[in-house]
Order: C-alpha cells, then structure tokens, then sequence
C-alpha cells in the first residue's frame, strides 16, 4: 500500500516538473506570431485625423506590398517603463510585424510623452535601412515631427522608405559613399539666375569698356610702327633635355580606418536580431 502511494507522489512530482517545463516552451514559441495581428499604422497617441490616417494607411500598404517589406508607424504616449528600442523591438515582434520567414519590415516610433523616436529593423529592413542610411533619412523628415507636423512627417518617412527599398532592390542600399544627394532648395534656382546675370553683366561691362580706345584706321600699315622690328638672322639651337619620373604609390587595400558601412544590431526580449537607431524629437 505504502509502495502504490509513493510510486502515485512520483507521478504527480513527474507530471508537475512536465508541465512546468512545457508552458515556458509554449510561450516562446507564441511570442512572434506568423500572422501580422495590428495594421501598418498604430495611431495611439491620437496625432493624425481620420482622412490623414485613412491616406497614410493606404501608402504604406502599397509600399510594404510592393516590395515585400512591412514599412510601419506607431505613436504611443507611454514607453511604459521600457527604453524606445526595447519598446520598438517587442512591439514589432508581439504583433507579428514584418513580411516572410525572415520578418522583413521596418517600423518608426515615436513617443508623445518622452518625445522618444526609434526606427527598429528586422530581416532584410537591416540591410535595406543601414546605420548611415537611417542618419540620412531622419534629416530629411524629423524636422516636421518636432514641430507637431506629423502627417507631413509620417508621409515623408513613408516616402523615403519606398527610395531605400527601391535602391536596395538593385543590389546596392544606401550606405557611407552612396548616400543619396541632398535636392536643392527651391530658392536656389531664382539665386543661381540672379547671380548669373549679375556676373554676365559685370563681364560684358569690363569688355566693352576696353573697346572704347579703339579707332578706325583705314591702311594696314596704320597697325605697324615704323622700325619697331628687324629681324636680321634667325638659327635653332638645341641645348638640352630633362626629364623627371615620380613613382605612382600603390593603392592600399586597407580600410583605413574608415566606417566598414551596414547595420549595428542587437537581440530583443523574444530572440530576434534587429537593427536601428534612435533619439529626442
């Protein structure tokens, strides 16, 4: 009686040590779902109206579908507790963003309450959006989300995104030495036409003022001051030649010290490899 009851206590010891072991197994394994759970727009600090949301909405789903890329945007007010890039990492990993196996996607979020933003990438995102890339975007449009212009910001983000999925498609993302150039300002093209007529009228000026001296002659012999030349012999002496050779240094294959390009990452909460950067706005 006294062995059936403790051979019992073991299976119940056995069956307790299984199920403990199971659930950490089960959790891990639901924290990524397969399925994206929340739409590429996550409005909840409430900063766009409808139409605005309903048009951003619409361009990031094109953007995302056309190049296989989740491009997302989150406004919260609380990064409850957490930094920006840990909220930004669990935040794409908890509700399934990116596209494929690999989770391929990049996601912006800013926060009202801190005025934190962070762009966090995942699978292919890391090399699309690379370190440098991601310093050159943000000049183009944190400026409008610092001054409360957020739709014009968030559209400007989605904008810029589908120029670094459309150059990474080639084979080439953007990256220290092939960045994309700055446009001109509008006001430089009225500028350059300003000062290009000042510096034309200012050459015209100078040779029309040298003209003023001249004279009409009616004879060549006008042109030629009497016994100004005589040329009485005329030889060709070679005297010497020299010729100096510098050696062409060889280039160096080193890196010298220069930035090797791509993405710095680090692991989330659930595992997963992101890339991305952030800051104040």
């Amino acid at each position: 009686m006294k062995q059936k009851k403790y051979l019992k206590t073991i299976a119940l010891f056995v069956s307790v040590i299984f199920t403990v072991l199971l659930i950490p197994i089960k959790t891990s394994a639901q924290t990524i779902p397969d399925q994206r759970l929340l739409p590429r727009l996550v409005d909840n600090a409430d900063l766009l109206n409808d139409s605005e949301e309903a048009k951003l909405l619409d361009k990031l789903d094109l953007i995302s579908e056309k190049y296989q890329t989740d491009v997302a945007i989150v406004t919260v007010y609380s990064l409850e507790g957490k930094t920006a890039a840990e909220y930004a990492d669990d935040f794409f990993d908890d509700n399934g963003y990116g596209i494929g196996p690999n989770h391929d996607g990049v996601l912006f979020l800013i926060s009202t309450e801190s005025r934190d933003w962070f762009i966090t990438t995942n699978g292919s995102g890391i090399q699309t959006f690379t370190d440098a890339g991601r310093a050159h975007m943000t000049e183009q449009f944190l400026s409008y989300i610092s001054d409360a212009k957020y739709a014009k910001g968030f559209n400007k983000f989605a904008d810029l995104s589908e120029q670094y999925l459309k150059q990474a498609a080639k084979g080439e993302p953007y990256d220290y030495g092939n960045l994309p150039k700055k446009p001109l300002a509008w006001y430089w093209l009225p500028a350059s036409i300003g000062v290009g007529l000042i510096v034309a009228f200012v050459i015209a000026g100078s040779m029309k003022a040298k003209l003023k001296s001249v004279r009409r002659r009616v004879g060549a012999d006008d042109y030629v001051a009497a016994n100004s030349f005589v040329l009485t012999d005329q030889r060709d002496l070679y005297l010497y030649s020299h010729v100096s050779r510098t050696v062409k240094p060889k280039e160096s294959s080193s890196g010298g010290g220069g930035s090797s390009g791509g993405s710095r990452t680090r692991t989330s909460s659930s595992g997963s490899t992101h890339g991305g950067s952030g800051g104040k706005f």
